[in-house]
């Protein structure tokens, strides 16, 4: 009886374990959840740039719009300048790197160059003033506070009073940059010390226009009535200009790859270039494309 018994439970338990295993095969998987495995397909990956400290709030505001649209992918921005900018492109120690300056026949055989905008800045003067052109030589030695007198550079007489930008401001650095440059020892010429600073590109244009002997310099997109946007070297300061070479206050940024690029670095690029891209480089630059 207990044999017989015991025969019936094995029975049962092995038609219970089989009916499980039929239900357990016919059991369709349930996809993982996002996160869990992802889209192969999503880009992703990391990208570094490194150089000029002109281009890097550029970068920054690039990169944080690239991250918002592709959130896989990490961009990492540094300063550094121009050179370390060339240098790390070359070696290949930065994805990415950016120069604030035209490279140099010899740079250009070690990179990929690609100009992503540029950068045009007006000299502005009083609209009453008369002065309609002036050599760039002559505004460096205006901001060096070696010109005082307007009756120097062909105007009528009258004190020269310079406006610029606060110590700090990417406008001013980009003008002592391109205007003054350096001197014979190859350090870095600044405006004079008595020139009147101030705080934004509005109020140098402010101060400007409520000024009659006065002289500054904002960028090419803030130009107004207010002021007067005087020829340099005959050229007028135009983003026409500025893009065909003629305007001489003007400047490329520039990024720079060792090779070909490839994934995030390639996609990256590819945006920056496109009109989504460029309308970002629009708000505070002159677009290339």
């Amino acid at each position: 009886m207990f044999k017989s018994r015991s025969v019936k439970v094995l029975v049962l338990v092995l038609v219970l374990v089989m009916a499980f295993t039929v239900v357990g095969c016919g059991k369709k998987e349930e996809p993982q959840k996002d996160g869990a495995q992802g889209n192969p397909n999503e880009l992703s990956g990391t990208v570094q740039i490194a150089g000029s400290t002109s281009v890097q709030p550029l970068s920054e505001e690039l990169a944080k719009e690239f991250m918002n649209k592709n959130p896989k992918v990490k961009i990492n921005v540094a300063g550094g300048g121009s050179g370390a900018g060339i240098k790390a492109a070359a070696e290949g120690t930065a994805d990415i790197g950016a120069s604030s300056r035209e490279l140099k026949a010899e740079e250009k055989a070690k990179v990929k160059e690609f100009v992503i905008a540029l950068d045009g800045i007006a000299v502005v003067v009083h609209k009453d003033n008369k002065i309609a052109d002036l050599k760039k030589e002559d505004i460096k030695k205006i901001f060096l506070g070696e010109i005082t007198d307007w009756s120097q550079v062909g105007g009528e007489k009258g004190k020269i009073q310079v406006y610029t930008r606060e110590e700090g401001s990417g406008t001013r650095g980009a003008f002592e940059e391109i205007v003054l440059g350096k001197d014979a020892s190859g350090k870095e010429l600044k405006i004079f010390e008595k020139a009147n600073v101030q705080n934004s590109t509005g109020a140098v244009r402010t101060a400007v226009a409520g000024d009659k002997n006065g002289i500054g310099y904002i960028s090419i997109g803030s130009l107004n009535g207010d002021v007067k946007a005087v020829k340099v070297d005959g050229a007028e300061a135009t983003e026409a200009n500025v893009k065909a070479g003629s305007y001489k206050i003007s400047r490329p940024f520039v990024y720079m790859t060792q090779k070909d690029p490839a994934g995030a670095t390639k996609a990256y690029l590819d945006w920056v270039l496109s009109a989504e891209g460029q309308a970002v480089v629009k708000k505070h630059f002159i677009p290339v494309k």
